[in-house]
């Protein structure tokens, strides 16, 4: 009761100038209290919290494959990386975040999931699937890469340099589905080859990538060049950590080269609790030599050209408030162990298996993707035209149904609660006349 005689005296006030202040005062600890309540709720929820319906039905297979497994079979590497100090959110398999060196590399069971032997492509899940990384994902990396995705306009996030490398970062927010995002980075003296292995060595990554806790080839095709690759990645101590299965395959057009990885099923490992699996998974990159800003002319320098999203989980505000906070950093990071790895190379250290397989690519040219492209635009025109082939009769003009909600709206005297309901119908349905 004292809340709401309080709440009456804020509307009895004078000015509206008054009230509207006395509304925010009265308003803010509440929402504060809200607020810290979600964050506490997130921290100490319960195991159960975290799975969907598939997961609570998958339990006892998951389980019975995890006693299976045995201990050998578990191996690990790892931490983590800070954005706001306490918040900590994965980036793209080749944007991750910087680590805070307090963070220890931890070895539990629960994170790491059994092992599966890994074969070549005559096995079982990439001679059923063809291919998991197919020609279309190469065809919607060109659009991406081009501008010609149809999707909406990207936002300008960030624009930072060193004296050797120079970084562009952009966001979009698709109508449906996480934010998206775009990075432009040239790396000076640098080669496309070298950058290439460079974020395809899962061997080398745990060096630089404090997030990677586990990462594992399932199966590969020494033929394309396509792999299936499991990884299992630190979140922070509120939430549990994220495993990816991720299909990935490397196609070469002169000393480009198109770099796609994404999130595909494969029910050789099952589900569990912990890790939690990330299903909407998207990473991928073009990478090419360029010219130096030195301004001499010579294709010394590489560009890396990546696009981002995925669902982790995570509520989108949150995680793209992290991805703000942290991008800088985790980039100049990545920087430094890419250096290190061209070091590494230049000392002629082995090739890692992953390395090795990241030089099997498909060779394309520049006419197949033309042709791509061109057969895409037919079939967007015909799309077009069978669309405005519909009969007439079935659009309803926007105007008439506006009309008719206007001349209701002013026959029934009801207040403008109820004129605005009105309204709000006639504005659906005419979206609705619209579409049929």
């Amino acid at each position: 009761m004292a809340l709401v005689s309080s709440l009456f005296e804020i509307l009895q006030r004078p000015r509206i100038g008054d009230v509207i202040v006395e509304l925010i005062m009265f308003m803010a600890p509440l929402w504060i209290a809200v607020f810290v309540g979600v964050l506490l709720g997130w921290a100490w929820k319960p195991k159960w919290a975290n799975l969907g319906s598939r997961d609570l039905f998958q339990n006892s297979s998951s389980a019975s494959a995890s006693a299976s497994a045995s201990p050998s079979s578990l191996s690990i590497g790892f931490s983590s990386i800070p954005s706001l100090n306490s918040l900590k959110l994965p980036l793209p398999s080749c944007v991750s975040w910087i680590a805070d060196n307090g963070f220890q590399r931890e070895t539990s069971s629960d994170s790491v999931p059994p092992s599966i032997s890994k074969s070549d492509c005559s096995s079982s899940q990439l001679k059923r699937e063809g291919s998991v990384v197919t020609v279309d994902d190469i065809e919607h990396l060109c659009q991406l890469v081009e501008e010609k995705d149809g999707g909406p306009a990207w936002i300008q996030m960030m624009q930072r340099s060193t004296p050797n490398m120079y970084y562009q970062a952009w966001r979009r927010d698709p109508e449906t589905g996480p934010p998206q995002y775009r990075s432009r980075t040239v790396y000076e003296d640098i080669t496309p080859e070298l950058v290439r292995d460079f974020f395809w060595d899962d061997d080398f990554r745990s060096k630089w990538d404090d997030m990677l806790l586990h990462a594992e080839t399932l199966e590969e095709c020494s033929t394309t060049g396509t792999m299936i690759v499991q990884w299992v990645r630190k979140f922070p101590f509120f939430c549990s950590d994220r495993e990816y299965i991720i299909g990935r395959r490397i196609w070469e057009l002169g000393r480009s080269y198109y770099c796609v990885t994404k999130g595909v099923p494969f029910p050789s490992v099952p589900r569990r609790s912990k890790p939690r699996r990330v299903d909407l998974y998207y990473s991928s990159w073009c990478i090419r030599a360029v010219e130096s800003k030195r301004g001499d002319g010579q294709l010394t320098a590489c560009e890396v050209l990546l696009f981002h999203h995925e669902d982790m989980g995570i509520p989108w505000e949150i995680a793209k408030l992290g991805v703000r906070q942290g991008m800088w950093g985790a980039v100049k990071k990545i920087d430094l162990g890419l250096r290190a790895y061209q070091r590494e190379r230049a000392s002629r250290a082995p090739l890692s298996h992953c390395a090795f397989m990241a030089q099997v690519n498909t060779k394309v040219s520049a006419d197949y993707l033309r042709s791509l492209e061109s057969t895409r635009s037919d079939s967007s025109e015909v799309e077009t035209l069978d669309s405005s082939e519909k009969p007439l009769g079935r659009n309803i003009p926007k105007f008439l149904v506006i009309g008719g909600a206007i001349v209701l709206a002013c026959r029934l005297d009801c207040g403008l609660l109820t004129k605005a309901v009105i309204f709000g119908v006639a504005r659906r349905f005419a979206k609705i006349g619209k579409r049929l």
